[in-house]
């Protein structure tokens, strides 16, 4: 089994007990304890690692109660209604299998709804689920912008899928025409995120909380009339996954099961009504303001604009926009960049049967992310969607290592000016200047030594994926490093929140 360059520096440097470190400090701060079996340790995570994750805990009760307070004054037009539970639904933690986790603990505003605690993003990249031990394989994506793509589909023409969402594009959107939908649908299933063990417990706790009238308002009274049998309770509070041979554990007749799933479905499509919504997607930057003529690039941020579309051949995938077409920042294909391994993950280590028997990554310290090919394959369970059209099958091998090429709005929108963000599908890249750097050098400058001082200045480590790399758009850009940073500076222009100086 190949291990990929640097991850053998990951044993040391953040092997299973550093895993579970993280992980008793993070069931700390979201108020829930961990047994015995699952501390693994006693070592606590820095004090502004728990002072982050607190605050962001907080955060989401404050901006839950907030809105909870909206519903004696909800508005009557069902577009907005949609919208408002959509909100609500992004920020209940009771959604998850230990009620601790919210999908808003992944995706706050302040960072462009995506990872809101700088010392994870510098560390683990990936963030811990509803089972704290529990981490994933990728970073998490923003929310924002992610309804504009659309359903998955193969261009013959140009040998590309195109579409979907979620960095492998296995929230295709060919069931409910919606890909930001599915996505929300992913999550509170995920044995290594929210954890639920089946759709239905979802409906099942949704039909106990504040927000229900309103739910049943915007998508019909039948919309939690299920009888429950006695054991829910118990069922929907052991973390997924389910038993194989007992794949829906809560037992419901046809009927009652097809009411859950279609209100499974409403959920997912209130929420990507709510990522829709000018709160979510709000299209607010120094860009667009400049495209709307009330605003003016710096110099700097001109020059930028003009190499992204030029020299830097940035736009050739993050396109800013042609006739009929919104300025995304994505073409929403997925491309191989060569990117580095990065041993900081914690997934690396979760190769042993943790204290419920389930084993996230079976590979270890072997595993190798691909992506898109891994999906189309059906290479790895974490996945939870299947590749659900077959003639999709052949084209795997080709797609392996390419992840989908993410909008860059928002790709620096942080809460103050030292919070970390991570970049690329495991984070390997921790700011703007470093990937731009990669863009610029990676086929011109030697691979690393292990452990070596210039890594990410002078030389880059070899691809976890060296198969179907781009080296058509990237690698040997000849910018000088000026030229980098004012492409750097013009990437800043897409934050929303953008105030037109009087």
């Amino acid at each position: 089994m190949r291990i990929p360059q640097n991850v053998g520096r990951a044993i040391g440097f953040f092997g299973t007990t550093s895993i579970m470190v993280v992980s008793c400090v993070l069931a700390a701060a979201a108020g829930r304890a961990l047994s015995g079996s699952e501390r693994g340790g006693t070592t606590s995570l820095s004090a502004s690692a728990e002072q982050e994750i607190s605050r962001v805990v907080d955060e989401i009760d404050r901006i839950e109660a907030q809105t909870l307070a909206q519903l004696r004054d909800a508005p009557p037009d069902r577009a907005q209604r949609t919208a408002l539970l959509g909100k609500l639904l992004m920020y209940d933690k009771q959604l998850s299998v230990n009620r601790n986790e919210a999908c808003a603990f992944c995706h706050m505003p302040e960072t462009g709804f995506t990872g809101p605690i700088s010392e994870l993003n510098a560390t683990t990249v990936a963030y811990p689920g509803s089972v704290r031990s529990r981490f994933s394989q990728r970073k998490p994506q923003s929310h924002a912008y992610a309804p504009f793509s659309p359903p998955l589909h193969y261009n013959a023409g140009q040998g590309d899928f195109v579409g979907g969402n979620f960095w492998d594009m296995r929230a295709t959107g060919l069931r409910l025409d919606n890909p930001a939908a599915e996505q929300a649908q992913a999550p509170p299933l995920n044995p290594v995120e929210m954890g639920l063990p089946d759709a239905a417990c979802v409906v099942y706790r949704m039909s106990g909380r504040p927000y229900r009238p309103l739910f049943e308002a915007v998508w019909g009274k039948q919309a939690f009339a299920i009888t429950w049998p006695g054991d829910v309770e118990r069922i929907c509070d052991a973390p997924a996954p389910a038993a194989p041979a007992d794949p829906l554990p809560v037992h419901l007749n046809d009927v009652d099961r097809g009411i859950a799933q279609t209100t499974f479905d409403a959920m997912a499509l209130s929420m990507a009504a709510y990522e829709r919504s000018s709160e979510g997607s709000p299209f607010s930057s120094k860009y667009d303001a400049v495209m709307g003529h009330t605003a003016k690039f710096t110099p700097e941020e001109q020059l930028g604009y003009d190499l992204f579309r030029g020299k830097g051949r940035c736009n050739e995938c993050h396109r800013d926009g042609g006739p009929g077409e919104e300025p995304l920042f994505t073409d929403f294909t997925a491309s191989n960049l060569g990117t580095p391994a990065n041993p900081a993950m914690p997934f690396y280590g979760e190769g042993a049967p943790d204290p419920r028997g389930y084993v996230a990554n079976p590979e270890g310290p072997g595993f190798i992310d691909t992506g898109v090919g891994g999906f189309l394959a059906g290479a790895h369970a974490l996945s939870g969607q299947p590749n659900p059209d077959p003639d999709w099958t052949p084209y795997a091998a080709k797609f392996k290592g390419r992840f989908r090429v993410p909008t860059l709005r928002n790709v620096d929108k942080r809460p103050y000016d030292g919070f970390v963000k991570s970049y690329g599908h495991n984070g390997y890249f921790k700011s703007l200047k470093e990937i731009m750097h990669f863009y610029n050098t990676r086929d011109v400058l030697p691979r690393c030594a292990p452990n070596d001082p210039g890594e990410k200045v002078s030389c880059w480590p070899a691809p976890e994926y060296a198969d179907n790399m781009n080296t058509r758009q990237l690698g040997n850009l000849g910018l000088s490093d000026e030229e980098e940073n004012a492409i750097v500076a013009f990437m800043k222009t897409l934050s929303d929140g953008y105030t037109i100086s009087k």
